[in-house]
Order: C-alpha cells, then structure tokens, then sequence
C-alpha cells in the first residue's frame, strides 16, 4: 500500500503524523511510504531522516494527496485537505467530527473511509489513541492556566504554589478521566489547592485512593460545579463523551460568580467545549476574556509540544495504521475495536455519537463495508 504523510497545515500544529521511526516499520512491512517535505520539522526530523528510514520525498501536498493509498495525519483535514480526499481512499487521524458539521460534510462528499483516532477503543472500553494526546493535553493545561494567570497577562496574579505564609492557589478539574487525572498530577506538583470533580463514583474513590490526601474529591452536580468554580483561580474543563459533544457544564450566567482574573481551560474544545462561552482559539492568540474571566481554548493543545507529543502519539497509533495498510479495509471487519474507530465510509456515517450530534442517520459500520 502507499502510505501518505502531508505536513500539518492548522495553525501552529507542528505535529507529524509519522515519525521517521515509524516511517520504517511501515517500510519493513512493504509498503511504499510518501512524505510531504518538511513534514517533520517540527520535531527536528529533517527530509533526510525520514529518507534513510525508507521513505520517498514529496514536494507537494497534493501530489501525496493524489498518490497514497492511506493519509496518516494528525489534525483534521483542513478545508484545502478534504477536497483533496478521494473515494477508495482510508483517512486515519484525529477527526473531532460531532462539532464541525463542515468537515463532516466535506468527508462525506469525497467518498473517503475516514477512521478517527479519538474513537478507536481497547478491550477495558478505552480509547488508546486518545490517551496519549490526553496525557499531554491534561499537563499542558495547568503550565496555561497559570500563565494565563499572571497579572501581566490579565490574570488575577496568583502563584499556583504559593510560598510560606501565603495560601496557594485553587485549581478545579471538571472531569476525572485521563486529561482531569493528569492536570490533577501537575497542579498538585506545583502545590496548587486541588479539587477534581465526576459523576462516577467509582473514579473518585479511585483518584482519591491515587492521590490520597492531597486532593479534594466532589461529585458533579451543578451546586458543586457552581462552587468549585466561584472559589477557583483556574478551572479545568475536562469532560469527554465519545465521539459526541462536550456537555455545557459552566454557563454564561456562572461566569458572574467567578473572581475576575480567574482562568477557564477548555480541554473539551475539540468536542466543541464544556463551557458555554468557549470557542476554539489557535496558539499564535490562545486566550480571550469574557466578564473578566480568562478563556483558553487552544484546540491542538499538545501541538505546542511536538516532540513529545508526536513521538506519544505515533507510539499508539502505529500498532492499527500498520494494521490498516497491511489488510486494507479487511482490517476494520477483523477489528471491532478498530472499527469503532470508522466515522465515514463512502459517503455514510458510521458512528452513532458522530450521527446523532449532526442529525444525520448513521449506518452501522459494518453494514457500510459490506454494502
């Protein structure tokens, strides 16, 4: 199979989706690797690593978007991107589909069998190629929040640590699932005041057996979100439905009762966000204020880390890509956990989350590929 990797054209997304790493197991399974040049800069992997790892140097974009079988992306397909997309063609990378009816159209016209990252599952019920992105995203979170809390930068000019005779900062996690667990850690390494808040019974006990007694740990109705954020100098949306869009937990109206300076992170914000005043900013201008409440909503958060990120990721992903060139569309029949990963086939949709958040009806996947 001829494998596609395009350089990652959203803004500030420096992000590869193959590393030269992994340019080479697909070269050692037979298959004909193209790569965008310059695709790996952003991780310091210039044309000629991926070269000697086997692969073939492209110049245009479009030209791996017109010869490979299969793009291996990072990002959603960007407007110049999905017209490029063809039918017979396999998509594998993050979509983030339930809040971009654009996109989601724009798949369905090229005929592409788009398979996303974000819902491809394991045997526990987890999402493999999530986590890693999560990892990142949940640390990032609070190294942005308490930037953005500096008074410089508009914030309320707190130290999330504190010092000797002065109390730290609060920080309030929505949501205690890979991103809210690993903020949690980071907050708590810089000795923040820390609350984590779910509606699962079950991952509070868990956290609070985790992280003993150095968090708090509330269960999530709308009294204790209300709380948790009017005490909060950084709060951390960190809410996930698979698939779906975030649920609106914080609303215009609990932004009044808040401390001014005070810092939202949208974490959620490739679901669309869980606060209602969210909207996706980029990393060039991450923040922007709302009745003096600070909102940073950067919707490729781990981009900001290349190295990091795009080495975890590839780490994940490698396993299923390897999968997807080597038997085709075979893959997704023999994989159920892989086919919860197909959001778009030859025109359908085929995730349920995806179908009912847009109002399309949804074809299960495996009809959709034996049709």
């Amino acid at each position: 199979m001829r494998v596609g990797c395009p350089k990652e054209i959203k803004n500030n997304e420096y992000r590869v989706g193959l590393t030269p790493g992994a340019v080479r197991e697909y070269a050692a399974h037979g298959h004909d690797v193209l790569v965008e040049s310059g695709a790996g800069a952003g991780i310091g992997a210039d044309d000629k690593a991926y070269q000697a790892a086997g692969a073939t140097i492209i110049k245009l974009a479009e030209e791996v978007f017109a010869r490979a079988d299969m793009i291996v992306k990072v990002k959603e397909p960007q407007p110049a991107e999905w017209v490029q997309l063809h039918e017979g063609q396999i998509l594998y990378t993050y979509l983030h589909l339930a809040p971009d009816p654009a996109q989601t159209r724009g798949l369905l016209d090229s005929g592409v069998t788009a398979v996303a990252y974000e819902t491809v599952t394991d045997e526990r019920g987890g999402l493999p190629l999530l986590a890693p992105m999560s990892e990142v995203a949940g640390r990032l979170s609070i190294q942005a929040g308490a930037t953005a809390l500096q008074k410089a930068n508009g914030g309320r000019g707190v130290l999330l640590g504190g010092v000797p005779g002065v109390s730290p900062g609060k920080v309030t996690v929505i949501g205690g699932g890979v991103v809210g667990m690993h903020a949690a850690r980071m907050a708590i390494g810089l000795g923040a005041d820390v609350t984590i808040i779910d509606r699962s019974l079950a991952r509070l006990r868990y956290l609070d057996e985790l992280f003993t007694d150095r968090i708090h740990t509330r269960y999530a109705t709308t009294d204790a979100v209300e709380e948790e954020c009017f005490t909060a100098d950084v709060a951390i949306g960190a809410v996930l439905i698979p698939g779906a869009a975030a649920p609106k937990l914080v609303s215009r109206e609990m932004l009044s009762g808040m401390r001014k300076g005070s810092v939202l992170v949208d974490v959620a914000i490739d679901q669309g966000g869980c606060f209602e005043t969210s909207r996706p900013t980029t990393h060039a201008e991450p923040t922007y204020v709302v009745d003096g409440i600070i909102h940073y909503c950067v919707a490729n958060m781990p981009g900001a880390v290349p190295i990091t990120s795009a080495h975890a990721l590839n780490n994940a992903t490698l396993h299923y890509g390897l999968e997807l060139a080597d038997k085709g569309l075979k893959a997704l029949e023999d994989e159920p956990h892989l086919r919860n990963g197909l959001n778009v086939h030859k025109g359908r949709i085929t995730n349920r989350a995806v179908a009912e958040s847009l109002g399309y009806e949804m074809t299960e996947p495996m009809a959709a590929l034996v049709a």
